[in-house]
């Protein structure tokens, strides 16, 4: 019996969209086969909350399980409660349609779709389900683009290619790699929505990226080069003499690796190698 979508998030039916994914998140940083490598009772539970989540997580797929369109494992039921309109719920025991001289109206509906004569024809193999995924990744894989291996809920792993760019909240499909089809059609897919790890050097500005760079006075006042840390790894940055708080520098090509690459703008802030200093000291009371 499928379970409900609801419970296994632990969230009320009156949950908002982004309480839905915050429980699921929570949930699955506990649950994730990556914490417990040959746990099989985990992997099941981290199953059932993805493919509750992929019920819940999809607003229409969500609206169709609510009105008892679809059970927790997004397979059709039919009419809400299992009974016809205006039963309790029962069996249909009496001859003919249940739906009197107009017949089964999904019925009709689906021999007008498919060009059938009053009865459901077989659509052939299905495609499997997909399976959703929630993964993070690094702000610099964000950035420069990267090829990862990343461990699934079924325990299997898979290379997978981030194309430079990525923003939190999108998704990476992955052909072919979602569940086995019941009658004999193709896998389903891998959808994995990516959450792109906060970096406490660089902020995002569109393609660009920003930063702040202190830099002592000596180098302030008379200028000189530093190395600077970019995505791509470290660089050498000319300071030019007389170099002030707020001054901002540009590394070309060394933002978001798009085509053509976004620029990093660094920020100097001024700073004190030894606010101590006896000299400096002189030299601020004029002696």
């Amino acid at each position: 019996m499928a379970l409900d979508p609801y419970s296994v998030l632990g969230v009320s039916r009156s949950a908002t969209e982004a309480e839905i994914k915050k429980a699921f998140r929570a949930k699955a940083k506990t649950l994730h086969p990556d914490q417990h490598p040959g746990d099989k009772a985990k992997e099941e539970e981290f199953k059932r909350l993805s493919g509750a989540f992929e019920i819940l997580g999809d607003a229409e797929k969500r609206a169709k399980f609510d009105r008892g369109e679809i059970d927790g494992d997004g397979n059709p039921k039919g009419f809400a409660g299992g009974g016809f309109p205006g039963g309790g719920g029962g069996r249909w025991e009496g001859g003919g349609s249940p739906f009197g001289a107009q017949g089964d109206p999904f019925e009709d509906i689906l021999s007008g779709m498919f060009g059938g004569g009053g009865r459901r024809r077989n659509p052939g193999p299905q495609k499997g389900r997909d399976v959703r995924y929630r993964v993070e990744i690094s702000f610099e894989d964000a950035v420069t683009g990267a090829r990862r291996r990343m461990s699934m809920a079924d325990g299997s792993a898979l290379d997978v290619n981030i194309p430079a760019g990525i923003t939190s909240g999108q998704t990476l499909r992955l052909k072919s790699q979602g569940q086995p089809s019941p009658s004999g059609g193709a896998p389903g897919d891998a959808l994995l929505e990516v959450d792109v790890a906060e970096s406490q050097i660089w902020t995002r500005d569109g393609k660009d990226l920003r930063m702040a760079l202190s830099v002592d006075l000596r180098t302030a006042v008379l200028g000189g080069t530093v190395e600077v840390r970019t995505p791509s790894g470290p660089v050498s940055l000319k300071i030019p003499a007389g170099s002030n708080t707020g001054s901002q520098l540009r590394l070309k090509g060394k933002g978001v690796q798009l085509t053509p690459p976004g620029d990093l703008y660094v920020r100097l802030e001024i700073v004190l190698s030894d606010p101590k200093d006896d000299g400096l000291r002189r030299w601020a009371e004029g002696r």
